[in-house]
């Protein structure tokens, strides 16, 4: 394998999943993972640490997944792009870091290839159970990035893309795929240094003397400085001042955490990524992501072969939620059907961002493998047949 200078492994090639998010983070700039093994996300750490060498990056296994996102989050603030990547146990381990990062401020990536749980589960079959967790896994009030790739190609594009937005919003960011995706081989095409955008953080570049680490202008981001570089200054998880000091009170809270807040959710239409086709005019749309986004297509394209107007919306960005999207589209159609390797987590957002204006079709797997498409066209066809709007979610299961 030849990389370019920076490191960026030019070229088409056949990865799976796991090995293309490795490539996309190196591509990116990471130059630090802090990792431990656990099933099916274990190649991404192999193929990241085979190429250290190459690139000048550190790889380091840590005791556990707790220690994991320590370094991780320790690395960050000298200045170095960081990540992790980890599934579904190793991600219960690192909600009380996942907190911190985001009470920090501290730009870093974590990529969960989630499998069947909960607890140990299904270590090497498929899973998407981990959503609502990648959100709200962590205590207290706080805002993730998080994106579902569906393919290798977007593990690598994706990758990247998790970087450039946790270094612009100085946030934890999530790539959210799965087993399938993870261990599925195709075509992913790197194009040279170049041509791949990134986005570094905003650095400060006042007096020493006047630096405060958490003091922040209009877009609610404040400038950081590299840890060693002779700054005076102060982090805590605790609730904080602009200089980084503990100040326990209900203000303070309201301008610390509310920003922490503010800083995604004020900007979420400028995140979010969605794909849609044929929504306009459609009776039904499919909501997916990941690879349940692919399984889709089958059943899609069975159900218009059968005069149904169906439409599909594929959510790139899972977190921040599409939620005008869904409430411009709910008046619309007949119904949304969202299939989902789980016993529904993002179903509830669509419930929640409907309004009740249509019907919401849960279909469910309990993971272990991807949905029948039939499944999903049995939902499509009943949800079509059923006269009025029922409330809460629907969930067709089989007789």
């Amino acid at each position: 394998m030849k990389a370019d200078p920076r490191g960026v492994l030019v070229g088409a090639h056949y990865l799976d999943g796991d090995y293309a998010i490795a490539e996309g983070a190196l591509a990116a700039g990471c130059r630090f993972f802090g990792g431990y093994p656990i099933t099916p996300s274990t190649e991404t750490a192999e193929r990241f640490a085979a190429r250290c060498p190459k690139v000048g990056a550190i790889f380091i296994q840590m005791e556990d997944e707790l220690g994991s996102l320590a370094a991780v989050l320790g690395a960050s603030w000298t200045g170095i792009k960081a990540m992790t990547v980890t599934s579904g146990p190793g991600f219960s381990l690192m909600m009380e870091h996942i907190g911190l990062g985001a009470m920090l401020e501290t730009p870093c990536v974590i990529a969960n290839v989630q499998r069947g749980g909960p607890s140990t589960g299904l270590p090497t079959l498929t899973g998407q159970g981990d959503m609502m967790q990648a959100r709200w896994g962590s205590h207290g009030d706080y805002e993730i990035i998080a994106l579902s790739p569906n393919s290798p190609q977007e593990c690598f594009e994706l990758t990247i893309e998790a970087f450039n937005l946790a270094e612009k919003y100085r946030v934890p960011a999530f790539v959210m795929t799965d087993e399938c995706v993870g261990h599925m081989t195709e075509k992913v095409v790197i194009p040279p240094a170049h041509k791949i955008e990134l986005v570094e953080r905003k650095w400060y570049k006042g007096p020493k003397e006047k630096y405060f680490p958490y003091k922040y202008g209009k877009d609610l981001v404040p400038p950081i400085v590299k840890a060693g570089d002779g700054y005076r200054f102060h982090v805590t998880g605790l609730t904080h001042d602009r200089k980084g000091y503990p100040v326990i009170n209900a203000e303070c809270q309201e301008e610390c955490v509310r920003r922490l807040v503010d800083k995604i959710r004020k900007n979420a239409e400028k995140i979010m990524r969605i794909e849609e086709d044929e929504t306009e005019n459609a009776d039904v749309i499919v909501v997916s992501y990941g690879i349940s986004s692919r399984v889709a297509l089958k059943a899609i394209a069975d159900a218009r072969k059968k005069g149904i107007k169906v439409g599909a919306l594929r959510l790139v960005t899972v977190w921040p939620f599409p939620e005008r999207r869904i409430r411009e589209l709910a008046p619309k159609v007949k119904a949304f059907v969202v299939p989902e390797i789980n016993y529904g987590q993002i179903v509830f957002e669509v419930e929640r961002c409907a309004g009740g204006d249509t019907n919401v079709v849960l279909v469910p797997h309990g993971g272990g493998w991807v949905h029948n498409p039939d499944d999903i066209l049995n939902s499509i066809e009943r949800v079509v047949s059923e006269k009025g709007r029922k409330k809460g979610v629907i969930e067709y299961r089989k007789e």
